[in-house]
């Protein structure tokens, strides 16, 4: 148990290892701790945890989810605490993943590009609770110029990356809404980073949207994409609302990676 470990300890001060005890649990955690939960692992009484709980959260080392969970705060983030190296991008992406299926009532999305720049893949989800509702199984690929996901992650490369892999792509058609030309796609990429937010309606299959925005990491490069998607029908009357939390769900991931934005990525182009 960690409270054996840590009292065997010789010299160790009790109330600093019980809040790195705290972080070490959170950092493990995929979906974030509740008090009970955490009282319960630690061997330790809630009422001796909640002082040291509201101090983490207050100096920004813990924060607290919908569901009153304790996860990493940015201040640990930015320290190193459960950085990239330690911890895996979709369990950095799934609190914010969580937040956008409450807010918006849709599927979340994170993808990356494969090896070869020919495909996104889907390496997270969670899935909405609507009964009619978009999904696809995690190692999923989808195509980069029919997808939200995937015209994000084109938009954000560095210039001469995106054109190789432009030039590469089989631009199939998939339904009437497909773009399949080389000067159309180029011009819906540069729409994108123009708005910082990918809209793709009907572009895949019919019926089915998808919005995406960028993740970056903390050098600006784009590593991801945070989408949702779901029926044309019921996306189409929220697009505003659906476009900013979508937005806001990258930013924070983004933030997590440790990227710290200047300037509003949708009003540069990549170098």
């Amino acid at each position: 148990m960690l409270v054996g470990r840590r009292g065997a300890e010789a010299g160790a001060h009790r109330a600093a290892g019980r809040v790195l005890d705290i972080l070490e649990l959170v950092v493990a955690a995929r979906d974030g701790l509740a008090l009970r939960e955490l009282s319960a692992r630690l061997e330790a009484p809630k009422s001796s945890l909640i002082p040291l709980l509201r101090t983490l959260t207050g100096r920004g080392y813990l924060e607290q989810g919908p569901a009153g969970e304790y996860r990493l705060g940015r201040k640990a983030l930015e320290l190193g605490v459960g950085s990239p190296a330690q911890r895996e991008l979709s369990a950095i992406a799934r609190p914010a993943l969580l937040t956008l299926v409450e807010s918006t009532g849709e599927t979340a999305f994170l993808g990356t590009l494969d090896r070869d720049t020919t495909a996104v893949v889907f390496i997270d989800r969670v899935e909405s609770e609507q009964v009619i509702r978009y999904t696809a199984r995690i190692g999923a690929r989808r195509p980069l110029h029919a997808t939200s996901s995937g015209k994000v992650l084109l938009a954000f490369l560095p210039a001469a990356e995106r054109e190789r892999a432009l030039r590469a792509l089989p631009l199939r058609r998939y339904t009437e809404s497909t773009v399949t030309s080389l000067p159309a796609l180029r011009a819906a990429l540069a729409e994108v980073r123009e708005r910082g937010v990918c809209l793709n309606l009907d572009e895949l299959a019919a019926g089915a949207a998808g919005i995406a925005a960028p993740i970056f990491d903390r050098d600006g490069a784009v590593v991801a994409a945070c989408a949702i998607g779901g029926p044309t029908d019921r996306v189409r009357p929220r697009l505003g609302r659906l476009c900013a939390a979508v937005e806001a769900a990258a930013r924070d991931i983004s933030a997590r990676l440790g990227h710290r934005a200047t300037a509003a990525p949708s009003r540069r182009e990549p170098a």
